[in-house]
């Protein structure tokens, strides 16, 4: 271990909260690992300093954490890996690749596995743009691999300040996403890069020239949104309803039919039924713009209802972090997470043990702030070459019995651009199918007709001026 790292005793355990003493000092959202009796390792983040006593949420269940328990603080945050290899992959909330894990275990996940995000030995055809005495900043393009139906662009790290010359660059061939393909210089330091970078997830990526005016609509090709309510490339919205009102089938429909480059799914927080199903079928949803499977371009980030809470807070993040990245490339990234009231359940939860004095319906008095956000991350914005690149942002809310009146539907509308609402009636419809099979002598096909459109309607509204 590096002498350098700070290390701590567990003084308290409160659920997935985890009270630690420490030495020297420690930084707010930094990663450490509470190690257990047995050597396990438990993923944890900070999320509270006070004096030299620190709380983590642990992303594990702390079965078996006891008081006097060694913690290792890494010093870095929370971060992902930003690389080749993240089309077709279905993370966890940490990013971790379930498949993977679940090779490496019998029937349930084990605690404190953790694997690499990205495939270190896979090849790609590595081709270098950038050539030798080029002056590059944060974002810029050294090299490109093909993705998909995409050429994946090599940046130099988001996290560099300043300008870097390029000092040496590899040759056109195969290489591994730990290869190093150029090094530049800053005159006084000289730096390898390779095809992978890290970046905090709750630090929004903005090497852009300038964030722009979202105008153009997002074609979705559902009809009733493209006529009447439409939704801006590169703006926000939300789908509220209530439970079993059509919420995720309507995110999937905008998932295969939608005018996007990338599309991310953020299970967060939902039913594993619901998350087996997007498993289970988006492998196989053809994609009408390639003729290809949809999941080819897409990346599913799986972080289920009987998963520790803390790792959905964490999920949330995650995917709009890959959403930045493939926006920095000059793509189209449709973003759609399902359920932020989930999410919004999990900030309160983390709040009650934070003993933080309580909002609405013991919210966080600092929901709205949290919801506003992450919705601000979306955008249409310019890169430096004079490209432009988008990420529209879909969440679903699910007010308990439908009350629209509830704080996280409320918080959410005050910042999306528009919201798509599924009415009781449309939940109600399957309650009363012999109303539809056999309407009897005195229901006219037009009062039908009323009652279909009636449980099927959306009701919309602008909360933004200008669009």
């Amino acid at each position: 271990m590096d002498e350098n790292k700070q290390t701590g005793k567990v003084t308290g355990v409160n659920g997935n909260m985890v009270s630690v003493a420490f030495d020297d000092q420690v930084t707010q959202n930094e990663v450490a690992f509470v190690v257990i009796e047995d050597g396990t390792r438990l993923k944890s983040e900070v999320i509270r300093v006070r004096g030299r006593e620190a709380d983590l949420q642990v992303f594990e269940s702390t079965t078996g954490v006891k008081v006097g328990d060694h913690v290792d603080f890494t010093g870095e945050l929370l971060s992902v890996e930003l690389g080749p290899g993240l089309l077709t992959q279905v993370y966890d909330g940490l990013q971790n690749p379930l498949p993977e894990l679940a090779k490496q275990t019998d029937y349930f996940l084990k605690r404190g596995l953790y694997v690499y995000p990205l495939n270190r030995e896979k090849l790609w055809d590595y081709t270098p743009v950038a050539k030798v005495g080029a002056v590059l900043k944060a974002g810029d393009t050294l090299g490109t691999v093909p993705e998909g139906i995409f050429s994946h662009r090599i940046m130099l790290p988001f996290a560099w300040q300043g300008e870097w010359t390029v000092q040496e660059t590899i040759a056109a061939g195969q290489y591994n996403i730990d290869t190093v393909v150029a090094k530049v210089s800053n005159g006084s330091e000289t730096r390898n890069v390779t095809m992978v970078q890290r970046w905090p997830v709750k630090i929004p990526l903005t090497c852009y020239k300038v964030k722009l005016l979202a105008r153009d609509p997002l074609i979705t090709q559902v009809r009733i949104i493209d006529t009447f309510f439409p939704v801006a490339k590169g703006g926000t919205f939300c789908t509220p309803g209530p439970f079993g009102a059509g919420k995720t089938v309507l995110q999937h429909a905008l998932a295969q039919r939608s005018e996007a480059d990338i599309v991310i799914v953020a299970a967060c927080g939902e039913r594993a039924g619901e998350v087996v199903e997007i498993l289970t079928e988006f492998p196989h949803l053809d994609d009408p713009r390639t003729g290809r499977h949809l999941i080819d371009r897409t990346i599913i980030i799986c972080n289920t209802s009987s998963m520790p809470v803390a790792a959905r807070e964490a999920s949330i993040y995650t995917s709009v972090t890959l959403a930045e990245y493939y926006r920095q490339m000059g793509l189209n990234v449709l973003l759609l997470a399902d359920s932020t009231s989930r999410w919004a359940q999990a900030l309160r939860e983390l709040s009650g043990r934070l003993e933080e004095i309580p909002g609405e319906e013991a919210f966080p008095a600092y929901l709205e702030s949290r919801v506003a956000s992450f919705y601000e991350r979306a955008g249409l914005v310019r890169l430096e070459s004079g490209e432009t690149g988008s990420i529209t942002i879909c969440g679903a809310v699910s007010p308990a019995g439908g009350n629209f009146e509830e704080p996280v539907t409320q918080a959410t509308l005050k910042v999306v651009g528009s919201f798509l609402a599924l009415s009781r009636d449309r939940a109600n419809a399957r309650r009363y199918p012999s109303i539809r099979s056999n309407p009897g002598p005195s229901t006219t096909a037009s009062s039908i007709a009323r009652k279909s459109t009636a449980h099927a309607r959306c009701f919309a509204t602008e909360t933004r001026s200008g669009r």
